[in-house]
């Protein structure tokens, strides 16, 4: 795991993140006790498992899949089935470590040193970890327009700040590439250019498109099923706004294993809409249990690695692997 050491401004934050998710989830405790958290994990049921555990695998290939295009996109060779793997082996890290990013920082890390070309495998993973965030934005807002939910009447204000920031986004992509030769100017030349490569080039966008579409549905699907499970009879007009919401949230990097904003957010979402908060809070929970049970054939993949590398290491210096 020495992929994931950094210096004193990454720990700085790391510890930052930790401490954010820690508060978190002591005002969760504070405001509705901890009945909420353990009443969701004693639901969880052999269906329940079954379903986060089928959903798990086709999520988990159609990031791989994304993965590889990307890469492929910027010139760096990534196989399906080793995505697969690594990508596994990320969403375990992610699922059981803090921050809720350690996984995907080190299969960019790894990827990039296995290929001999960090840069390109960090900015891979970047860059398809922002498609997915556009494509769940975009959905998140569609959704909520069309469905009742505490922030419907907030979203024409949003949908605007967005429209305005991607505006401004283009049009810097247009003007600042040639303003010169400052550090900023080539990082933006190179951000153009990783994006028409990896992501708008023609053999590319409609995998990402599709693949990103698959994977929201399939969290979407994840969390349906923990809400029934968790007890919940609210419509699916009433949960989907929701369970976006708490979606949403997930992508703050203030979190224990994966627990802290999603079950705050999901709290207030649910009490909101005329639920309550506890059945938000064990909803979210019953979530972050179903995920942590998807992801480990990643702890798997992690274990095979370590058995293999003493072995590489007796033998000399080691090539590619997840």
């Amino acid at each position: 795991m020495d992929d994931l050491q950094g210096g004193p401004a990454p720990m700085f934050w790391a510890w930052a993140r930790v401490v954010g998710g820690v508060g978190l989830l002591a005002v969760l405790l504070w405001q509705v006790g901890s009945g909420p958290f353990l009443a969701g994990v004693r639901l969880i049921d052999a269906p329940a498992l079954a379903a986060a555990l089928l959903i798990g695998v086709l999520t988990t290939v159609c990031a791989a899949w994304r993965w590889s295009l990307v890469a492929g996109g910027l010139g760096v060779r990534l196989p399906l089935a080793t995505a697969v793997a690594h990508c596994y082996r990320a969403v375990f890290l992610n699922a059981t470590l803090p921050g809720g990013v350690l996984g995907d920082v080190h299969r960019a890390v790894r990827h990039g040193r296995d290929a001999g070309d960090v840069s390109r495998g960090i900015r891979a993973v970047v860059w398809e970890r922002a498609a997915g965030q556009v494509v769940l934005v975009v959905v998140a807002l569609v959704v909520l327009a069309a469905f009742p939910s505490p922030v419907r009447p907030y979203l024409p204000a949003a949908a605007a700040l967005l429209a305005v920031v991607g505006l401004a986004a283009v049009l810097l992509a247009r003007v600042l590439p040639h303003a010169g030769r400052s550090r900023w100017a080539r990082g933006l030349r190179t951000a153009v250019a990783d994006v028409r490569a990896g992501l708008l080039a023609r053999r590319t966008w409609f995998g990402v498109l599709l693949a990103s579409a698959v994977m929201v549905a399939g969290h979407l699907a994840t969390f349906l099923v923990a809400a029934r499970t968790a007890g919940s009879d609210a419509p699916l007009s009433r949960l989907l706004p929701l369970t976006l919401l708490a979606l949403l949230a997930m992508g703050l990097p203030l979190n224990i294993a994966g627990f802290g904003p999603r079950e705050g957010v999901a709290a207030w979402a649910f009490g909101a809409a005329g639920l309550s908060a506890a059945e938000g809070v064990a909803t979210a929970t019953v979530y972050g249990a179903l995920v942590l049970v998807a992801s480990l054939p990643g702890a798997a993949v992690l274990l095979a690695r370590r058995a293999r590398v003493p072995a590489a290491g007796r033998e000399g210096p080691s090539g590619g692997g997840c």
